[in-house]
């Protein structure tokens, strides 16, 4: 597992915490702001193991 994944995983993770802070706070912005970086942390994870393919073969 590479550095890529171990990061794009956790800034999901906060992206959840965001979304559902915000949700439940009614805070619309910090929604969007969850959503935002689960979607970015699941582009990084993706990144992360189209590398560890391309790096093991």
């Amino acid at each position: 597992m590479n550095k890529n994944r171990i990061e794009g995983a956790a800034k999901q993770a906060k992206g959840a915490v965001k979304d559902a802070t915000g949700k439940l706070v009614g805070n619309e912005r910090l929604q969007v702001e969850g959503k935002i970086d689960k979607v970015e942390g699941k582009a990084q994870n993706t990144a992360g193991k189209v590398e560890d393919k391309v790096k093991n073969g």
